[in-house]
């Protein structure tokens, strides 16, 4: 059957490359409010269009997740995590194309959102439909969960999750994203990194002051910068009390994981035109670094006058926003207990601190059975094996939505090492989405006969009686 599945599926790439163009018109940036509601009313009438059948759009005090809960034959249940909001497009002048209007260009799809995370979305959606037109039915049950807010933290996603864990259950959940690596092998991800984004901000007079004021009316941008500098070493040392205290130790999987873990270092450091990594870092000190240990990023800094031409100006408020990316074990609430005790008591009780996202990190085990599925159906389609690495160097709510519920989780899709997300000319590879759609297909067979095979055995001998 699954050849007559992947036959079905190069009929229809015509009409599923229509189905993901379309999508990426919709300018749905959560963080500004644009094109939210007109993705909402896509997808509903995609589903209606592809399955007959109307998604749930259930409230979560925020943006709405999309829910569709499809049923099959067994009762094996495979969830897909996935989210219709994207970033924005800015800076607009990088563009090679415009960002809303999906073109392409030596057989890459460019646009906003569309390797983070619409195409990953569509494949997964066509991926299903092509099992239903050739099979008739559905050999498991599938459940899609599409939030609107992942690209402003999944700010409402945990408290969606704890009011409805009937819906979101699941024997395994295939996540959002997924990239091959600069050596064309497709990444495997079996978790996340957690994250604590904050603002540090500080006030001084109440306006700009000519900046011959500046002999006698303190900086904020300096107070700023001061406190900055409190927090990292030249060495890429946290210098925050206790802030690597809680982090769990590598366990012999993930041992074994980061010694098969495939980087790159050449190849990335052309594609980023960079001569070198932190600290000079090469080899199993470079692997170890990127996957296992925490960060603290400055992600942006402001203050007075940044424009063309001089302006000498004192500023009346600097600010600078923060990412702290954790690992597990560290507690993001603690981490900014840490961080405003630290503030305070080298004398920046002034520094104010603004929240705007905490995620717990997530990592699921290599034996369960949604990752054998993964890894055998990449192996299978590719006749390579994956990449599979513990977590990715990324942050997303996957401890909220899997594994806070006994619900394990793998990632992979259909980006590649140079899809630019988050940044300007954003992009697929056509024949990448294409696959994507086949592996998608051949997992869920893949998935549904593993599981029958444990429900058997767990029936043979007597555990469920």
């Amino acid at each position: 059957m699954l050849n007559e599945i992947y036959e079905y599926i190069e009929q229809r790439r015509d009409d599923y490359l229509g189905w993901l163009t379309e999508f990426c018109k919709i300018p749905s940036v959560a963080a500004q409010n644009r094109g939210m509601k007109e993705s909402v009313q896509y997808l509903g009438n995609l589903f209606e269009s592809a399955f007959e059948q109307s998604p749930e759009v259930l409230d979560t005090g925020g943006y709405p997740v999309v829910f569709s809960h499809l049923k099959g034959d067994a009762d094996t249940i495979l969830s897909f995590y996935n989210h219709y909001d994207v970033q924005p497009e800015e800076p607009i002048e990088l563009w090679k194309t415009p960002p809303f209007e999906p073109t392409i260009v030596d057989d890459k799809i460019y646009a906003r959102g569309i390797a983070d995370n619409k195409g990953n979305l569509i494949a997964r959606m066509a991926a299903v439909h092509a099992i239903k037109e050739v099979a008739g039915r559905l050999p498991i049950d599938i459940k899609f969960i599409f939030e609107g807010e992942e690209e402003i933290g999944s700010i409402n996603l945990g408290a969606f999750a704890e009011k409805n864990q009937g819906k979101i259950q699941s024997d395994g959940c295939v996540w959002e994203f997924g990239y091959r690596d600069a050596d064309e092998r497709l990444q495997v991800s079996l978790g996340v990194k957690g994250m604590l984004y904050v603002e540090l901000f500080t006030k001084g007079a109440k306006t700009d002051l000519h900046s011959a004021q500046a002999s006698i009316v303190e900086s904020p941008v300096w107070r700023l910068v001061w406190a900055l500098n409190l927090l990292k070493d030249k060495n890429e040392q946290v210098l925050i009390p206790g802030f690597y205290d809680d982090i769990a130790p590598l366990t012999e999987e993930d041992k074994q994981l980061i010694q098969h873990y495939r980087l790159e270092e050449d190849n990335l450091k052309k594609h980023l035109e960079i001569d070198a990594f932190v600290n000079g870092l090469t080899g199993d000190k470079l692997k170890n670094k990127h996957i296992f240990e925490p960060t603290c990023n400055i992600c942006g800094i402001h203050g007075g006058y940044t424009g063309e031409g001089s302006k000498t100006v004192l500023p009346s408020e600097a600010f600078a926003k923060i990412d702290f990316r954790l690992v597990p074990g560290q507690s993001p609430q603690k981490i900014l207990e840490s961080l405003r005790s630290y503030l305070d008591d080298n004398g920046f009780d002034d520094i104010g601190i603004r929240v705007f996202g905490k995620e717990d990190a997530a990592r699921t085990h290599p034996s369960e059975k949604i990752v054998e599925a993964a890894i055998e159906t990449i192996e299978s389609y590719t006749k390579q094996k994956p990449n599979t690495i513990p977590n990715t160097p990324g942050t997303g709510p996957m401890y909220e939505l899997c594994q806070k519920f006994g619900i394990p989780s793998v990632s992979f899709g259909v980006g590649h090492f140079a899809s630019y997300t988050h940044a300007p000319n954003e992009n697929i590879r056509v024949e990448d989405f294409i696959d994507g759609i086949k592996m998608m297909a051949a997992l869920v067979l893949k998935f549904g006969e593993k599981m029958q095979k444990v429900k058997e055995s767990s029936h043979g001998d007597g555990t469920n009686e």
